[in-house]
């Protein structure tokens, strides 16, 4: 946080809003001593996280970014301005363009491929990176995709796990044939903590949501 929110001018936005999972290093402290906004979430998961931040929310279009250094800074005014251009949801895409992801592995890149192809073959996507959380999008999508029901989620409970709306807000907003675009972004290695990945579980949650949505979502 002390190395990534300096970088972030508070020109650029209207708000800044941090959401804190329950850290316990000294980062509520240092976001009040800068005056910044926090709201320290009460569920585990960053999908309730996102829920429960969300009434504080004062703009129509919120930017979803990641303090641990994956998320690159001076990618926030071309994201700003690219949604201008009338756009419902931008993502800042770790593989277009040239651009890379040095915290991925063969792993990860391997699943990010798999998830995104799958994507763009079932519901007519033209997506590069559909599961990175560095994006712009419109604050109803998260209504009208019903993104805050517990049953967009169902297939979770089934791995024992909590999953997050990025894959599904994709999935969706290619369905719904909204007007998608990426610009691209490296993601650097992360500057501190450790990667909290469930692998199989997650992987496993996405895939049967992501199947799930051909025939039940409408």
């Amino acid at each position: 946080m002390k190395l990534i929110m300096p970088q972030i001018k508070r020109e650029w936005v209207d708000q800044i809003l941090i959401l804190d999972g329950g850290s316990t290093d000294g980062t509520v402290q240092y976001c009040k001593d800068n005056g910044y906004e926090v709201v320290v979430q009460k569920k585990k998961g960053l999908r309730h996280g996102y829920l429960e931040a969300l009434p504080f929310v004062q703009g129509d279009v919120l930017i979803t970014f990641s303090p641990d250094g994956n998320s690159v800074p001076d990618r926030i005014p071309p994201l700003i301005e690219k949604m201008k251009e009338g756009y419902d949801m931008i993502i800042v895409s770790r593989y277009l363009e040239g651009a890379k992801s040095y915290d991925d592995d063969r792993i990860t890149s391997f699943g990010n491929w798999l998830f995104t192809t799958t994507i763009n073959v079932l519901f007519g996507g033209n997506y590069t990176d559909s599961m990175v959380m560095y994006r712009a999008y419109k604050k109803d999508l998260i209504q009208a995709l019903d993104l805050d029901k517990d049953e967009t989620y169902a297939p979770e409970r089934f791995f024992a796990t909590r999953i997050s709306w990025e894959p599904i807000l994709s999935v969706r907003c290619a369905k719904k044939k909204l007007k998608i675009g990426e610009i691209p972004g490296d993601e650097p290695a992360r500057l501190g903590g450790v990667r909290k990945l469930q692998v199989v579980r997650w992987g496993s949650a996405y895939m049967a949501q992501i199947i799930r949505d051909v025939f039940w979502w409408p």
